[in-house]
């Protein structure tokens, strides 16, 4: 079932933590996503909730009897759901709570934020068609858009060790290219280091080996959503894709955002999903009333560079695209189906990647291998610099909202990395 809008949701609503009754937070009291921080370094990560610039520890707020942020996420969706109401009504201003959970606020600007969960197993999916068909004219111009695309949600199996927490830095990775004039490949550092604009979905409760999920159901097993940057070597990837698609060209480095931002926090933003009536429309199995009336989520998302060159002048940086979610081809209720059709089971803390989000405008693209036409024509900055590809200094930073009349916005925070010089 989609959440339905509650107390909770109320644009009127008020935190006692005043930070989160700030028009400009991404983390109102109408969002309270879900993460993991620590106090110091090597300490053990502990459960949290975001509520404007504060943190609340769970188990020493006492709503939580331990602080394994994986529990949470394996409890069935009415638990879920009443797990978030007890947190609204524990923060909101006039909380008989207010006293004895101030002791177990944190000031995120004064602890360390880490990934949101132990992450199981990444599946890695495709579900823009404007981002597939951009991407497919650079490589087929005759035959863009593969016969299968339309009709299954097309994904491989990532890894899972190089999922990095925001702010941390990855060197530029090494491989084997080939250049159309080489009789042989050579081993190298990466030039065509590329971003790649996603949403993270992090699965909640799983489901036995051998069950298949249908799609009535499908939603009760997500916990949420995050911002994801799947980093890409272009030029590697071009040699080794084929025949069996990704490997060194994505093993090496994803940046995850630190906040998981629930189904149920996400409710007044949903839309419907629908497809051209050219299209083909979804098999059987792929499809359902309520996915259609309110299957897709309308979430901004924006893509921002800033260089060394920018962060030594003091600048934040430069926009590069916005697109949004609700231009994705296939929706959530469809990728946790299809998953397990074949009786694949899922666990709390799988992460599936949306693959890379881009709009059906050229600016919209959410990689610079769309923005920039595969290196020939390089973004121009105001302060005179150029990108075809990204350079050693460079940091990324994905954002994400969600905004409607007569609802308070929420976000996602950022999703930051910065590319290092290889190690050769």
């Amino acid at each position: 079932m989609t959440p339905a809008l509650d107390a909770t949701h109320d644009l009127a609503l008020l935190s006692w933590v005043e930070s989160a009754n700030d028009a400009a937070t991404d983390f109102p009291i109408q969002n309270l996503p879900f993460g993991r921080f620590r106090t110091q370094a090597g300490g053990a990560w502990r459960a949290g909730v975001a509520i404007g610039d504060q943190l609340l520890d769970l188990q020493v707020a006492g709503i939580v009897p331990h602080s394994d942020i994986q529990a949470v996420m394996g409890l069935d969706a009415p638990a879920r759901r009443q797990l978030r109401r007890n947190l609204s009504a524990g923060l909101s201003r006039s909380s008989a709570q207010q006293s004895s959970w101030r002791a177990a606020l944190r000031a995120q600007a004064e602890i360390e934020l880490g990934l949101p969960c132990d992450i199981g197993d990444y599946t890695d999916f495709y579900t823009s068609i404007h981002h597939a068909t951009t991407i497919g004219r650079q490589m087929r111009p005759d035959n863009p858009l593969l016969p299968n695309y339309q009709w299954v949600p097309i994904g491989y199996h990532g890894r899972t060790s190089s999922i990095l927490p925001s702010g941390e830095s990855f060197r530029r990775p090494l491989g084997q290219t080939k250049a159309p004039d080489q009789d042989r490949p050579a081993l190298g550092a990466c030039c065509k280091l590329d971003y790649e604009l996603e949403l993270g979905i992090v699965v909640a409760q799983g489901n036995p080996l051998g069950d298949a999920i249908p799609m009535e159901q499908a939603e009760e097993h997500v916990f949420g959503l995050v911002l994801l940057n799947d980093w890409s070597a272009r030029d590697i990837q071009a040699w080794e894709y084929q025949p069996l698609g990704p490997f060194l060209a994505k093993n090496f480095a994803s940046t995850l955002s630190p906040w998981v931002v629930t189904l149920e926090a996400l409710a007044p933003y949903r839309v419907p999903f629908s497809r051209p009536e050219r299209d083909p429309q979804p098999l059987p199995y792929l499809d359902s009333e309520r996915n259609r009336l309110s299957g897709g989520i309308s979430i901004e998302l924006e893509v921002w560079l800033q260089t060394a060159q920018m962060r030594q002048a003091g600048q934040v940086g430069e926009r590069l695209s916005q697109a949004n979610y609700r231009d994705a081809y296939w929706s959530i209720s469809q990728l946790v189906t299809h998953h397990t059709v074949n009786g694949c089971n899922l666990r709390p803390g799988d992460l599936f990647g949306t693959g890379t989000l881009s709009g059906p405008a050229p600016e919209q693209g959410g990689s610079l291998m769309e923005l920039g036409a595969g290196g020939k024509k390089p973004l121009q900055f105001a302060n005179g610099e150029t990108r075809g590809w990204l350079e050693n200094g460079d940091t990324v930073i994905l954002r994400g909202y969600c905004q409607r009349e007569g609802f308070r916005r929420v976000g996602l925070g950022d999703c930051r990395g910065t590319v290092l010089a290889p190690r050769c």
